[in-house]
């Protein structure tokens, strides 16, 4: 982390070198964007802090651990498929379940219908790709979850 923070801080030095004025806009730019999305996120953070403290350890366990059948597979697509979090939150949430029990190929498959499927967001894409592709690609994305799930488990047993 620290790394990331030197190589940060020096290139808004060379930046600030390059072109003050620019570099001072971006500076501006990028703080409102982060004041605007903090409220946000925050909600989001406290809303799944909230969510995780009342889903016992035994819960995740049982249902979504080594051997989770179906049901923890579909219940981690509909998950995926739902909810509406941007990585750098739902990475560090992963990192939690797994800690607590839950297997790669369930969080394979709550990861991947994240990025990938998107129910809440069928309306908009509908307007601009048409009901038939946007059909289709969610169908496919879902499909392509459970492969990567699938190969996760694989890989995972074999290592």
């Amino acid at each position: 982390m620290i790394v990331l923070i030197i190589i940060t801080l020096l290139a808004i030095f060379l930046s600030f070198i390059a072109d003050k004025k620019k570099t001072i806009e971006a500076l501006k730019r990028g703080s409102l964007m982060f004041l605007k999305l903090l409220p946000k996120m925050l909600n989001i953070i406290i809303l799944i802090s909230i969510i995780l403290y009342f889903v016992s350890k035994e819960f995740l366990i049982t249902n979504f651990g080594s051997n989770p059948g179906i049901f923890g597979y579909v219940m981690a697509a509909i998950t995926g498929s739902i909810t509406l979090i941007p990585g750098f939150i739902a990475y560090p949430i992963c990192g939690y379940l797994i800690k607590n029990g839950v297997g790669y190929p369930i969080i394979a498959v709550f990861i991947t219908t994240l990025m990938m499927v998107g129910i809440a967001t069928i309306p908009i894409e509908k307007q601009y790709f048409g009901l038939k592709a946007t059909i289709l690609r969610n169908g496919l994305s879902l499909i392509g979850a459970f492969i990567v799930s699938l190969l996760i488990g694989l890989l995972w047993n074999i290592i």
